[in-house]
């Protein structure tokens, strides 16, 4: 994808609002209630935007929504893209790279998950603290483009930690519990086997999922600090696996919304204090 491609994109966007974006939002399966807290200014289909990739799961609307959240400018993808639904990881990121030229100064990242840590319970919100890449493919794959990023990004900090202390601060006041742990990323679509989760905890990880890493990849390519978490949808020890449905996921995803709503309402109120 060029960054003439990506341009053309937020041109289009910026021909159509120009309100001011400071954070931008993914919202991951069942989790677009977060647009219930936004006071929506202006939405826009993915259809419409050129070159924008347009999601193909269930509960995933397909909307960019401009507007504010705690008095904090916002924009919001209602839907995400995965590698899984035929997409190129460049492509998967697109959207990330558009926001960036909107303005966007951080990036905040929902998903749900599957839980493997044996301490974990449906609905828990996990902060997600570092990442294992396990996709078959890379979203800087193939030429750099200069216009966003080095060459060699750095991620010895994929996450950025004033937003996870920040984060800890609020769920101490708000009196939400917080889990915090290692994503893994894999392809999907389908789930992961019960050897296949074994091998996922060997290897050090808390949750499993089907996204979120290439976001963030891209992401700290142009050195945006990036907050993501986890709602754990489906537990994957071995003695609580059981057959996931998009229903099941969904249900989980939807009784953690209320805990994430918050999270996300207090974090951005302190960002606008501090602006």
């Amino acid at each position: 994808m060029t960054f003439q491609r990506i341009s053309q994109a937020a041109s289009y966007i910026r021909q159509l609002t120009s309100l001011p974006c400071y954070t931008g939002i993914i919202c991951g399966t069942g989790l677009s209630g977060l647009a219930e807290i936004m006071r929506v200014k202006q939405k826009i289909s993915y259809a419409n935007i050129p070159h924008f990739p347009v999601s193909t799961v269930e509960s995933h609307a397909g909307n960019l929504l401009f507007g504010e959240i705690a008095s904090h400018p916002v924009v919001m993808m209602q839907g995400r893209m995965h590698y899984y639904e035929g997409y190129s990881m460049s492509e998967v990121v697109f959207p990330v790279r558009v926001m960036k030229l909107l303005g966007i100064k951080r990036l905040f990242i929902s998903n749900a998950a599957g839980g493997l840590h044996s301490n974990f319970q449906l609905s828990d919100l996990m902060i997600i603290c570092d990442h294992i890449n396990l996709h078959p493919d890379n979203p800087l794959r193939g030429a750099n483009i200069d216009e966003l990023g080095t060459r060699f990004p750095d991620m010895s900090q994929p996450y950025d930690p004033e937003l996870i202390a920040l984060a800890e601060k609020v769920a101490e006041q708000k009196g939400i519990k917080l889990q915090k742990g290692v994503y893994v990323s894999v392809s999907g679509p389908n789930l992961e086997t019960p050897a296949e989760y074994r091998m996922l905890r060997f290897l050090g990880a808390d949750a499993v999922g089907m996204s979120t890493v290439p976001e963030v990849i891209a992401a700290r390519h142009m050195d945006l600090p990036v907050f993501a978490v986890s709602v754990i949808t489906d537990l994957c020890t071995p003695t609580h696996i059981q057959k996931v449905t998009i229903e099941g996921v969904i249900a989980a995803a939807r009784k953690a919304e209320p805990n994430l709503q918050a999270l996300v309402i207090g974090m951005l109120e302190k960002i606008q204090e501090s602006s």
